[in-house]
């Protein structure tokens, strides 16, 4: 049975060096119920950047081309060819958070459209919150009110076309939303 694995390559801060300390909320459809939507924080503990560092993050290992990346998620490759995927950038406040409390949160403001949080449901370990489809839209709106940095969003909606063959990487690269960072990412098939 083929699946889809989703990597990050490289992360870009398009803004002045400072103290940054990042972690990622991702959003993606559920892999067996097409109602649902699946929404997770990583990695934790959060990203971390010193001033005198380049503002850039690979996560490939240096000196190791085609190497893996960071991993995000690995499925089942979907029926339609197509996958929603959302990734959005925070630049926490705090000098210690237990990046989980974004979901609990989360939970709770969206009320009766989450349902459980759940492990290993895309092949990472981390948990994840199962959300209504409907709530979708919402999830932004939610995440405006933690009190963190909102540096955007980025949609990795993907059809996979004829390019994507098992064992090849496509790369993939834009900015967020917000213009204030730029990000890698591979898609690839493995039967």
């Amino acid at each position: 049975m083929k699946s889809i694995t989703l990597e990050f390559s490289k992360l870009q801060i398009l803004k002045g060096r400072e103290r940054w300390r990042l972690y990622f909320i991702m959003v993606a459809e559920h892999p067996a119920d097409n109602d649902k939507m699946i929404v997770s924080t990583f990695p934790d503990p959060y990203l971390r950047l010193k001033p005198n560092k380049e503002n850039i993050i690979n996560f490939e290992p240096e000196g190791s081309p085609g190497a893996d990346g960071m991993f995000v998620i690995e499925r089942e490759f979907p029926a339609d060819k197509k996958i929603k995927a959302r990734v959005y950038l925070r630049q926490s406040r705090k000098t210690t958070r237990n990046i989980g409390d974004a979901l609990t949160d989360l939970k709770k403001t969206l009320g009766g459209d989450a349902f459980e949080i759940v492990t290993d449901i895309m092949g990472s370990g981390i948990p994840w919150l199962v959300v209504a489809k409907k709530a979708f839209p919402m999830i932004g709106n939610v995440l405006s009110t933690i009190k963190d940095r909102d540096m955007g969003f980025v949609s990795m909606d993907e059809r996979f076309g004829s390019e994507f063959k098992p064992g090849v990487k496509v790369e993939r690269h834009t900015e967020f939303s917000t213009g204030e960072a730029k990000i890698w990412w591979k898609w690839s098939i493995s039967e």
